[in-house]
C-alpha cells in the first residue's frame, strides 16, 4: 500500500481540519507518488526537507547541552574552532564536492561510463590527499603564529585540524550520493548521525571525568567525524558498485579541474559567506559573544534549513535539465522558488515568535542575541524569496560569474563587519550579515535572468521571463 497524506489526515484529524489541509496535502501526495523527474526531485526536497527538521532539532539540544556542559566561554571556543574546521574542510574538495553532481548524471545520461568510473575515483584520492595537506599546514601555521593568537585558541586549533580530512571526504561523499539522488545516504551522516555521536562521546567523556572544556569538545567531535565518515564511505562504496558495471577507466582530471575551480570559489564564498559573521566575532570580541551569537544563528538555522533541503533535491535535476532537456529549465527552477520561499517565511515567523524561550535554554545570557533575530531574518528570507539562484547558475555552466558574485557579497560581507562590529558589536554582525545576504539574493537572481533568461523572483510573474 502506498502511504497517503491526504488519507492519513482524513483518519486522524477533525473533519473541518482535514478538508482545510487537503489541498497542500494533495500536493504532498503529488509529489510522493509522481515518478517522473520533477517527482524525484521533490522527494529528494521533501526527504532533505525532513532530515534538516530532525537535524535542526538535534543540533538545537545538543548546541544547549554542550553550552550548559562547558560554559559560554569554553562553549564559545569550541564552536569558533569546529565552524573554522567546517569551513576549511568543505574548502579542501576544491569544488569536486558539487562539480561530480554535474558529471555524473551527464555521464550517465551520454553513457560515457569509463569517465563515470574515472571521476568516482579520481575525486575520492584528490579530496583525501588535497585536504591531509591542507590539514598539516594549518597546524603547522597555527604553531608559527601561536605568538599572534590567544593562548586560549591555540590547542584547540591544532586538534581540530585533525578533522579536516574527514570533513572534506565526508562533503564529497555527501555529493557522490546526492548525484544518484540517494537523498538520505547523502544528508543523514552528516545532519543526523554526527551531531549525535559528537554529543554522545563528549556525554561519555564526562562520565569518564574529562574536564569539560573546548579540548575535550574538539575530542568528541574528532572521534564522531572519523566514525560518520568511514562509515558512509562503506555505504556510498557499496552502492556505487552495484550500481556502475565494471569496465575501463577514464581520466580527464584537467577538465575536471578546470570546472571544479570555479565551483570551489562558489562553494567556498557561500560556506565563508554564510559563517563569516562568526568568524568575525571570534576576531574581534571575546569567546562569550561568540557564544551568544553562535547560539543566536544556531535558532536561526531553523529558516535556513528550507533553502538547503530545497537545494539538495533539485541541483542534480538543474544538471540533467540543462544537458537533456533545457525547455524544462525555466519552469521547473520557477517551482524550487516557491519550494523555498512559502515553507522559509513560515518558519521565519515561528522562529521569531518562540526565539527568546529557545535562547534562555541555553543559558539567561544568551537571551542578549533574541534581538538579533529579527535583523538576521530579514536576510535568510530574502535569500529564500529568490530559491537556489547559485545551484543553477553552477549546474548550467555559469560557474564562474556566479564566483564572481559571491566574491563581491563576501568583500560587502567581511567590509561591513570590519566597519561595523568595533562600533556596535553583535549589532554590527547582525546588519553586515542581513546586507550581505539582501545583495547575494539580488545579483544572484539578476545574473540567472541575465544569463538565463530565467526570473528567479518570487513574486515576478513568468511571463516577464526572456526568451
Amino acid at each position: 500500500m502506498r502511504f497517503s497524506a491526504a488519507t492519513t489526515a482524513g483518519r486522524f484529524l477533525p473533519q473541518r481540519w482535514a478538508l482545510r489541509m487537503r489541498p497542500l496535502l494533495g500536493r504532498i501526495d503529488a509529489v510522493l507518488s509522481t515518478a517522473d523527474e520533477r517527482g524525484e526531485a521533490g522527494r529528494m526536497s521533501l526527504i532533505a526537507f525532513s532530515i534538516r527538521i530532525v537535524s535542526a532539532f538535534i543540533a538545537f539540544v545538543s548546541q544547549v547541552l554542550m553550552a550548559r556542559w562547558m560554559g559560554s566561554f569554553e562553549y564559545g571556543i569550541s564552536v569558533l574552532v569546529w565552524v573554522t574546521m567546517v569551513i576549511v574542510g568543505n574548502i579542501a574538495c576544491l569544488g569536486f564536492h558539487t562539480s561530480v553532481i554535474r558529471f555524473i548524471p551527464e555521464y550517465r545520461e551520454r553513457g560515457m561510463l569509463a569517465e563515470l568510473r574515472g571521476i568516482v575515483l579520481a575525486s575520492r584520492l584528490f579530496v583525501l590527499i588535497a585536504s591531509t595537506l591542507i590539514a598539516g599546514l594549518g597546524a603547522l601555521g597555527v604553531w608559527l603564529c601561536s605568538g599572534w593568537i590567544e593562548s586560549y585558541y591555540v590547542i584547540p586549533f591544532i586538534l581540530g585540524v585533525i578533522c579536516l580530512p574527514m570533513i572534506a571526504l565526508g562533503d564529497l561523499m555527501q555529493g557522490l550520493a546526492r548525484a544518484n539522488s540517494w537523498a538520505l545516504l547523502a544528508l543523514s551522516p552528516t545532519y543526523l548521525v554526527r551531531p549525535v555521536l559528537i554529543l554522545a562521546f563528549m556525554a561519555l567523556m564526562l562520565a569518564m571525568h574529562y574536564v569539560p572544556d573546548a579540548k575535550t569538545a574538539i575530542f568528541a567531535s574528532i572521534a564522531a567525524t572519523y566514525v560518520t565518515t568511514l562509515g558512509q564511505l562503506m555505504a556510498v562504496t557499496s552502492r556505487m558498485e552495484k550500481k556502475i558495471p565494471a569496465g575501463p577507466m577514464a581520466v580527464h582530471f584537467g577538465h575536471w579541474i578546470l570546472v571544479s575551480l570555479p565551483i570551489f570559489l562558489v562553494e567556498g564564498f557561500f560556506f565563508l559567506l554564510t559563517n563569516a559573521d562568526v568568524l568575525m566575532v571570534g576576531a574581534y570580541l571575546k569567546p562569550n559573544d561568540v557564544a551568544v551569537y553562535f547560539a543566536t544563528v544556531k535558532t536561526l538555522a531553523l529558516v535556513h534549513f528550507v533553502y538547503f533541503a530545497v537545494k539538495a533535491g533539485v541541483a542534480q535535476r538543474y544538471a540533467q535539465f540543462t544537458h537533456g532537456e533545457p525547455h524544462r529549465l525555466a519552469a521547473f527552477a520557477r517551482e524550487t522558488v516557491s519550494w523555498t520561499f512559502w515553507p522559509s517565511l513560515l518558519m521565519a515567523l515561528l522562529v521569531l515568535a518562540l526565539g527568546e524561550p529557545m535562547l534562555v535554554l541555553f543559558g539567561p545570557e544568551f537571551t542578549a542575541g533574541y534581538p538579533l533575530l529579527f535583523l538576521l531574518v530579514l536576510g535568510v528570507v530574502a535569500r529564500a524569496a529568490v530559491g537556489p539562484c547559485e545551484s543553477l547558475l553552477t549546474m548550467s555552466g555559469n560557474q564562474n560569474i556566479c564566483a564572481a558574485v559571491y566574491a563581491m557579497t563576501l568583500a560587502l560581507n567581511i567590509s561591513l563587519n570590519v566597519l561595523l562590529i568595533p562600533l556596535f558589536g553583535l549589532w554590527g554582525a547582525a546588519i553586515a550579515t542581513s546586507l550581505a545576504m539582501v545583495f547575494e539574493a539580488s545579483a544572484l537572481s539578476f545574473t540567472v535572468w541575465r544569463k538565463l533568461g530565467i526570473v528567479m523572483a518570487i513574486f515576478v510573474p513568468a511571463k516577464k521571463e526572456v526568451a
